[in-house]
C-alpha cells in the first residue's frame, strides 16, 4: 500500500512537470515574442459566460461564426432561456437548433483580404493567454489600410471593432525605439501600466479596469464555445476519481480480511 501511494505521488509530479513544460512556452507568442498576459479562462463561471456570449454576439458574430456551437446548446449549457436567446442572440437565424454562423457575403474576401476565420476552437488553438492579450494590444499604425495593429499579430487585418469601449492607443516611444534599433527582448502586451508598450491616445467608455473585466468575459465564452462539455467532464472525473478512491479503501480492506488467518 505504501509503494502504492508513493508510486501515485511520482507520477502526479511527473504529470505536473509535463503540464508545465507545455504551458510555459504559452506565456510568449512564439511569432512575435511578445509577453502574453497570463489569463486563466473560467468556463465554469456562468454569469462571466454569460456576459461573453452577449458580447461575442454584440461585436464578433457580425464577421465571426462558432460554427461547431448550436444556439440551443449554448442556451442549455449557460442557462439561458430560449425566449431571451432568440430575442437578444439570434441574429443569423430563428432556428434554435442551428449552427452560430454569420449573415457577411462572400465578398468579405475583397474587404479584409482573407475570410474572417471560425473562432469555435480559438482559445484551444492559441490559448486563452493569446486571446486575451490579443484584444487589448490594438494600436493606431497609419501605414495599415485600416489604420491600426496589433502587436500580437503584426499585420491582423482585423479592424480594432471595440475601440469605442477600449479608446484608441499608440505604441510607447520606448517600444517603437527598441523595436527600431531591433531589441528582441518579449513587449507586454495590453494595458497602460509603467513600461507598457502602449500609450493612451482617447478614453473609451468603458475604464482600463472594465475593459479587462469585457475581455475576459469574451475569452470565458470562447473557452467554453471550444469545447461545450468541458464542465461537464470534469465533473464526471471527480465522481469517477472519488469512487475509485473510496473503492481502492473497500479493496484493501477486503485483502486484510482474506489474508488475515494466514498472516
Amino acid at each position: 500500500m505504501t509503494r502504492l501511494i508513493t508510486r501515485l505521488a511520482q507520477v502526479s509530479a511527473q504529470s505536473a512537470l509535463l503540464a508545465a513544460a507545455v504551458l510555459l512556452p504559452q506565456a510568449v507568442s512564439a511569432n512575435t515574442g511578445v509577453a502574453l498576459q497570463h489569463f486563466t479562462a473560467n468556463s465554469g463561471n456562468l454569469p462571466s459566460a454569460q456576459r461573453g456570449a452577449r458580447n461575442f454576439m454584440a461585436y464578433c458574430s457580425g464577421c465571426h461564426s462558432l460554427k461547431y456551437l448550436r444556439y440551443e446548446r449554448m442556451g442549455a449549457d449557460l442557462n439561458i432561456p430560449p425566449d431571451v436567446l432568440k430575442k437578444n442572440l439570434m441574429f443569423t437565424s430563428d432556428k434554435l437548433g442551428d449552427q452560430i454562423k454569420i449573415a457577411m457575403p462572400a465578398a468579405s474576401v475583397d474587404w479584409f483580404g482573407r475570410v474572417p476565420p471560425d473562432l469555435s476552437l480559438e482559445t484551444r488553438a492559441r490559448g486563452a493567454d493569446w486571446v486575451y492579450t490579443y484584444l487589448q494590444s490594438f494600436y493606431l499604425d497609419d501605414s495599415r489600410p485600416l489604420g491600426v495593429n496589433n502587436t500580437v499579430l503584426p499585420g491582423a487585418s482585423m479592424p480594432h471593432v471595440l475601440w469605442e469601449l477600449q479608446g484608441w492607443q499608440k505604441k510607447a516611444e520606448h517600444a517603437a525605439e527598441g523595436a527600431k534599433e531591433g531589441e528582441h527582448g518579449a513587449e507586454h502586451g495590453g494595458g497602460h501600466h509603467e513600461g507598457s508598450p502602449f500609450e493612451p491616445v482617447s478614453k473609451g467608455t468603458l475604464t482600463p479596469a472594465e475593459y479587462q473585466a469585457f475581455v475576459g468575459d469574451l475569452v470565458n465564452f470562447l473557452d467554453y464555445a471550444s469545447e461545450p462539455g468541458k464542465q461537464a467532464r470534469i465533473s464526471t472525473g471527480l465522481k469517477v476519481m472519488l469512487y475509485l478512491f473510496v473503492l481502492l479503501g473497500l479493496t484493501y480492506l477486503l485483502k486484510k480480511e482474506f489474508w488475515r488467518d494466514i498472516h
